[in-house]
């Protein structure tokens, strides 16, 4: 299954479901609020611990678009319609 279009969801001690945007790197997702999708998190997974770094609209916004970058980049056309669509609903 292709990483960027599953859903994948995450449960945060605090603030509940959170909804996978995009991968930002290899061990690093960009996550947000299930529902208001106002708070956004950076996602660390190693091998110790999964960390959650809570990181403002602006800079998420700025992953989303160099992740769009790379995706054009890299001729993945699916994957980018996808994930502009993703960001047009977020961030629009």
């Amino acid at each position: 299954m292709n990483p960027e279009t599953s859903e994948t969801y995450i449960n945060h001690p605090t603030w509940g479901l959170l909804y996978r945007i995009c991968m930002v790197d290899e061990n690093q997702d960009l996550f947000t609020t299930l529902y208001a999708q106002r708070l956004f998190f950076l996602v660390v997974n190693d091998i110790k611990a999964i960390k959650f770094q809570p990181i403002g609209r602006t800079e998420a916004r700025m992953l989303l678009e160099n992740r769009l970058r790379t995706l054009r980049r890299n001729g993945q056309s699916q994957e980018y319609d996808q994930l502009q669509s993703v960001f047009q609903r977020t961030f629009q």
